[in-house]
């Protein structure tokens, strides 16, 4: 049997007001193309189906198409819900997905045995049952008298998390005995590397689940909630498959992919490369670089690329931010967009308080002497220092007259 383990689509995503539905329908296309060249016969999305509770109407047209799409290839479908979904929601259409061989589990059910799904060979019989194990809320795990301290909690949510695995694999075990078995979970495993895009979970990372208690009984964990690919380090085959775009700055590094397990040769799974659809680039720089490479950008994909600019300065000017926002409002390059941009300067200016080495009261200095310490380091030339002074010179004549009742 093949099968292909994928993650975290975040369906409705907006990267800095940005939409990624392009994104996802390509990413949707690629992977409708991989299952049928590489003839897959079980797909898993193991958790946050979408990017929001209440996803869009266009974000949910956008999940049904894509099921639909997959649907032609005689591959059959099981998803789990992750942190970002809604239980409920998902599970909405359950009756109706069910007859087209598609299996959603939104949330945690009242009863574990609701977790298992058989996957069945040609004949009608079992070759692989899953233990579909959606995103584990509090209330799912703990009870009302679970310790009182914040440790106790945390060890509560532990114990629950691995008692939920255990009991999965005892129903596994007990009703479909011999027959190879694949956990899914949606969590925070311990000793993972994390990006911007990902929300804490559970009592934030500090709840961090040991991998050792996933047990040893499952022959492979399909994991989601991390978006970076790795491997996570359990008795048997786990790993995050990751998202299979990237979702954040913090990702344009990440290698996207989507795992592929072929039984016929082992439980070790092997990496299928996403292609890049769109290039995230975060330009830095002074003033002058920054001109330099915008204008100079080459790496051009299929959709537009967007950046992040940083300026980075020794001393801070308010003409440089300026002109940073100049830069950024008038640059116009085919196939590429500013999403972001933000200054930095390694000599940040010091406040009234820090400038006068905390030897004098701030009440006891007169406005005109604190302007002065506060713009001594700007680099102005004498005429634009000039003409700061005049106008600051009228702004607190303005404000004189406001508190003599003057108009």
């Amino acid at each position: 049997m093949k099968i292909l383990h994928t993650a975290d689509w975040h369906i409705g995503k907006k990267l800095h007001k940005i939409e990624l539905a392009e994104d996802f329908d390509l990413f949707i296309d690629w992977l409708c193309k991989t299952i049928e060249e590489e003839n897959i016969d079980l797909l898993l999305v193991s958790g946050d189906i979408f990017d929001l509770a209440n996803p869009s109407s266009e974000a949910r047209r956008q999940y049904y198409r894509a099921l639909v799409k997959m649907n032609r290839f005689n591959c059959k479908i099981i998803l789990t819900g992750g942190n970002h979904d809604s239980p409920s929601m998902l599970e909405a259409p359950k009756e109706i997905l069910k007859e087209l061989d598609i299996d959603i589990i939104g949330g945690m059910p009242v009863n574990t045995e609701d977790l298992i799904i058989p996957v069945n060979d040609q004949n009608g019989k079992p070759e692989l049952v899953i233990a579909a194990i959606p995103f584990l809320r509090d209330a799912d795990l703990r009870k009302a008298g679970d310790g009182s301290s914040y440790e106790d909690r945390i060890e509560a949510l532990k114990i629950g998390i691995q008692n939920t695995f255990f009991e999965a694999s005892e129903i596994c075990a007990t009703e479909y005995p011999d027959i190879p078995a694949i956990a899914m979970g949606h969590l925070f495993t311990a000793g993972i590397e994390t990006s911007e895009s990902e929300r804490e979970i559970q009592i934030g990372n500090l709840a961090a689940f040991e991998a050792s208690r996933f047990g040893e009984y499952f022959n492979y964990i399909a994991l989601g909630h991390i978006h970076k690919p790795q491997r996570v380090a359990a008795a048997v085959p786990a790993f995050y498959s990751g998202s299979p775009m990237p979702l954040s700055f913090s990702e344009r590094s990440d290698l996207k992919r989507v795992l592929l397990i072929d039984t016929s040769q082992g439980w070790e799974p092997h990496s299928l490369p996403v292609p890049v659809f769109r290039s995230l680039l975060k330009v830095t720089g002074n003033l002058e670089e920054l001109s330099f490479k915008l204008q100079e950008l080459q790496e051009k994909k299929q959709l537009e690329s967007l950046i992040e600019v940083e300026l980075k300065e020794e001393q801070y000017d308010a003409l440089k931010i300026y002109a940073l926002d100049e830069l950024v409002s008038n640059f116009q390059k085919k196939g590429y967009r500013i999403v972001k941009h933000r200054a930095s300067f390694e000599n940040q200016i010091k406040g009234a308080a820090q400038a006068f080495g905390g030897e004098q009261q701030l009440q006891d200095l007169q406005p005109k002497d604190v302007f002065l310490e506060l713009i001594k380091k700007h680099d102005y030339d004498p005429e634009t220092r000039q003409e700061i002074l005049v106008a600051f010179d009228e702004i607190l004549e303005d404000l004189h007259r406001d508190e003599n009742g003057e108009i």
